[in-house]
């Protein structure tokens, strides 16, 4: 090959890879992002409120039934005016004939039954690690205890789950992790919050995607095949750790923003 066409050529194919190589780093970072959700957080709401299903201020000296709620996980109570969690269920190892018990956050629950939603109430996490919000279909024995997805909140960071075909039984003598649901997603998204501060929370559920708002901001979205359950019977609260509280609490049915 002619000797001066093959340097031209070199030149031309180092040339061409040097004019595009800073550009990749940051096509890589946008392509991480976005599948990081980082850029997947709808500036406007994504769901229309229709008809209230439920609202409770918590406004009595006691609980009681009247509003429908189960203590799922003990357990909760009535503290000034405000629905305290308070985690009473903590890792402890089999002993005098006991079996291990597996820690689990405080739950209560509501039957309230929604397809698209949006939930709104007051926290102050105080003590606590988190506090969540989350659906379940009790019908649906695809998912451990009919879990469908899930929104929870710390100090630092905000999750939002889909926990639709998680921790389902599997056969006898089975080995290795369950597979997991396919497309199944869920994200995180930082936060700092003081914990000793009442903060607003809006949650919208419409379709596949959750929407997650705090103090009027939003902070999270998620966009997953569990979300779209359309039978979303019960909802339930949790608290992990010692003292968080809810107040304020609604719950409307709702339709897509279009």
């Amino acid at each position: 090959m002619n000797l001066r066409f093959l340097t031209l050529a070199s030149f031309l194919t180092v040339s061409t890879f040097a004019a595009d190589a800073p550009k990749l780093p940051a096509v890589a970072a946008a392509k991480e992002k976005q599948m990081s959700g980082e850029l997947r957080k709808p500036a406007e709401p994504t769901a229309k409120k229709k008809e209230l299903l439920f609202s409770d201020d918590f406004e009595r000296a006691e609980l009681g039934k009247d509003k429908g709620w189960a203590i799922v996980v003990p357990t909760f109570s009535l503290e000034n005016g405000a629905l305290k969690g308070t985690q009473m269920r903590f890792d402890a190892p089999a002993k005098d004939g006991k079996p291990p018990v597996k820690g689990h956050q405080a739950v209560i629950g509501n039957d309230i039954p929604t397809k698209d939603s949006v939930i709104e109430f007051r926290f102050r996490l105080g003590g606590a690690q988190s506090v969540t919000a989350e659906f379940d279909d009790r019908k649906f024995n695809g998912s451990h205890y009919g879990h469908l997805c899930m929104a929870r909140i710390a100090a630092d960071k905000i999750i939002l789950v889909d926990q639709k075909g998680l921790a389902v039984a599997r056969p006898e003598g089975a080995t290795g992790e369950p597979p997991t649901p396919k497309g199944r997603k869920n994200i995180s998204f930082p936060l700092s919050l003081d914990p000793q501060a009442w903060h607003s929370f809006t949650l919208e559920t419409v379709g596949d995607t959750m929407r997650a708002s705090i103090d009027g901001k939003p902070v999270a979205f998620l966009q997953s095949p569990g979300i779209a359950h359309p039978t979303k019977s019960k909802v339930e609260f949790g608290c992990m750790g010692q003292g968080g509280f809810f107040d304020d609490l609604k719950i409307w049915n709702a339709e897509p923003v279009k």
